[in-house]
C-alpha cells in the first residue's frame, strides 16, 4: 500500500480516482454477445457458456428437482446462518414499504401515489467458482416484498454444468423458482432482449464483471432499466489513535481480496496508526487463500495522512467511497457529516462484512463515486410510483382559471380548452 502524507488539497481529486481498468476492445466484443444473443437467442447462451466457462449447461432452466436436492446438501450451520441473515434483511427491507397520504393540494384537488412493483425483474447473481448466495438474499427479498410478479434469476454453472446448491437453496427459502443457467454478458443480454428459454424482464439489477458491467451499460443505452452503475468494490476507512490497526487491516483486506481492480483507502490524523496498520496489513494477508489477488488490489490502494479528522471526513466525501468505516473515539459528530457514501459502518466493532451478509442493510451499492448521486440497492429500486388526482367542481372553479392562464402564455390553447369547457359547463349547471 502506498503511504501518502499530507497531500495538498488540490491533490486531492487525482488521489480520488480509481484504478483504471484496461477496456481494450471491451465495447465491441460485448456489442457482438449482445449482437448474437439478439439474434440467435438460446443458442447464443449455449455458445458463449462453451466458448468463455468450458461449460455446457444442458437445459438452461433449473428444474424443480435441482431446486429441492438442494438443501440437503448445506450444512445445518449453514442453512441457520443464511435464515438469520433472511430475517434481519426482511425486517430492515420492510421498514421501507409505507403507504402515502392522499393530499388536498387546493379545496377540491386531491392528489396521492400509489406503489407498484415492476411487474418483470431480471436478477444476476455471480455464481462459478464464487456463488454469491448473499447478493441473492439482497436482490430477491426487497423484490418480493415490493411485489414483483415475475421474478428470474441468471447465474452461471459451475464446470459440471450445475448451478451452486447455495445459490438455489437461497432461491427456494426466499420463493424463486424461475433460476437459469447462463452468466456474462451473454445473461445481461438475455434478460434485456428474452431468448426461447429466458423471459426479457423490465430491469435488471445484480453485480458482475467487466463483461456483465458493461453489458448492463449497453443494454442501458437501449432503453433497458438497471439497478446503478457498477465498478469494483471498494472500502475507505477513517481512523483515529482509537482505533485497533488489527480490525483496520482486516477490514481492508476483507475488501482487497475481493478483486485485483478493489481499491482499499484508509485516511487517519495519526501518523503512528499507518505505521501499525502497514505491518499488520503485511502480516494478515499472507493467511489469505485469495491473497494474489489482494497483493494486486493493495498495490492501487493508500494510506494517507491528513492534518485533521476534518479534512479526513472532506475527503471521504470527496471520494465517495461504496463502503465508508467510521473507526474513531466518536462516531456521531463524524457520521453527522458523511453526504456521499454508498452504505457507512460506525464504530470499533462494526465490520463491513456485517453489511455483506446478515446486519439487514444492502450491500448492492454504488461504486466509483457514484455514490454522490445514486443510493444502493432498497425496496424502492423494485417500485414504480404511480401518482393519481382528483379533482371536484369545487378543485375546477379554484384551480381552473390559473391552468387558463398559464397555458395562454406558453401559447398551448388546447391545454386551456381543456380547462375552458369544463368551467362553462360548471357554470351552465
Amino acid at each position: 500500500m502506498k503511504i501518502i502524507l499530507y497531500p495538498e488539497k488540490k491533490n486531492w481529486e487525482l488521489l480520488c480516482q480509481r484504478p483504471a481498468i484496461n477496456r481494450s476492445d471491451l465495447d465491441n466484443l460485448v456489442s457482438e454477445i449482445i449482437k448474437r444473443v439478439k439474434s440467435e437467442k438460446d443458442k447464443a447462451i449455449y455458445h458463449f457458456s462453451e466458448q468463455f466457462d468450458g461449460v455446457s449447461p444442458g437445459y438452461l432452466k433449473v428444474s424443480l428437482s435441482e431446486l429441492n436436492e438442494s438443501e440437503e446438501q448445506i450444512p445445518e450451520g449453514l442453512r441457520i446462518a443464511i435464515n438469520l441473515a433472511k430475517s434481519n434483511i426482511e425486517k430492515f427491507h420492510s421498514s421501507q414499504i409505507r403507504e402515502e397520504s392522499v393530499i388536498e393540494t387546493s379545496g377540491g384537488v386531491k392528489c396521492w401515489r400509489k406503489n407498484v412493483g415492476i411487474e418483470k425483474v431480471g436478477l444476476y447473481i455471480p455464481g462459478g467458482s464464487a456463488p454469491l448466495f448473499s447478493t441473492l438474499l439482497m436482490l430477491g427479498i426487497p423484490a418480493k416484498l415490493a411485489g414483483c410478479k415475475e421474478i428470474i434469476v441468471c447465474t452461471p454453472p459451475g464446470k459440471d454444468g450445475k448451478v451452486s446448491s447455495l445459490i438455489l437453496y437461497t432461491a427456494k427459502l426466499i420463493g424463486i423458482t424461475e433460476i437459469y443457467k447462463a452468466g456474462g454478458a451473454q445473461a445481461i443480454a438475455a434478460m434485456a432482449y428474452g431468448t426461447e428459454s429466458i423471459p426479457k424482464v423490465y430491469k435488471i439489477f445484480g453485480p458482475g464483471n467487466q463483461y456483465v458491467t458493461k453489458a448492463k451499460e449497453l443494454v442501458q443505452q437501449d432503453g433497458m432499466a438497471i439497478d446503478l452503475p457498477a465498478g469494483p468494490s471498494e472500502v475507505l476507512i477513517i481512523a483515529d489513535e482509537s482505533a485497533n490497526p488489527v480490525f483496520i487491516a482486516a477490514d481492508l483486506l476483507s475488501q482487497a481480496e475481493h478483486g485485483a481492480d478493489s481499491q482499499v483507502i484508509m485516511l487517519t490524523d495519526n501518523k503512528e496508526l499507518i505505521e501499525k496498520v502497514k505491518s499488520e496489513v503485511e502480516k494478515q494477508v499472507k493467511l489469505l487463500p485469495r491473497k494474489e489477488i489482494a497483493l494486486k488490489a493493495l498495490q492501487n490502494s493508500k494510506l494517507i495522512l491528513l492534518p485533521t479528522l476534518d479534512d479526513c471526513i472532506d475527503f471521504s466525501n470527496d471520494y465517495a467511497p461504496e463502503h465508508l468505516i467510521v473507526n474513531t473515539l466518536y462516531t456521531g459528530p463524524v457520521a453527522e457529516r458523511i453526504i456521499n457514501a454508498g452504505s457507512v459502518f460506525l464504530g470499533n466493532l462494526s465490520c463491513e462484512s456485517a453489511g455483506d451478509y446478515a446486519s439487514g442493510t444492502n450491500h448492492t451499492l454504488p461504486t466509483n463515486g457514484f455514490a454522490k448521486n445514486y443510493s444502493g440497492v432498497s425496496v424502492d429500486s423494485f417500485l414504480k410510483k404511480i401518482s393519481f388526482q382528483q379533482i371536484s367542481a369545487e378543485g375546477m372553479i379554484n384551480l381552473g382559471p390559473a391552468i387558463e392562464l398559464m397555458a395562454e402564455a406558453e401559447n398551448l390553447t388546447g391545454h386551456r380548452n381543456a380547462v375552458s369547457v369544463r368551467l362553462k359547463s360548471l357554470q351552465n349547471d
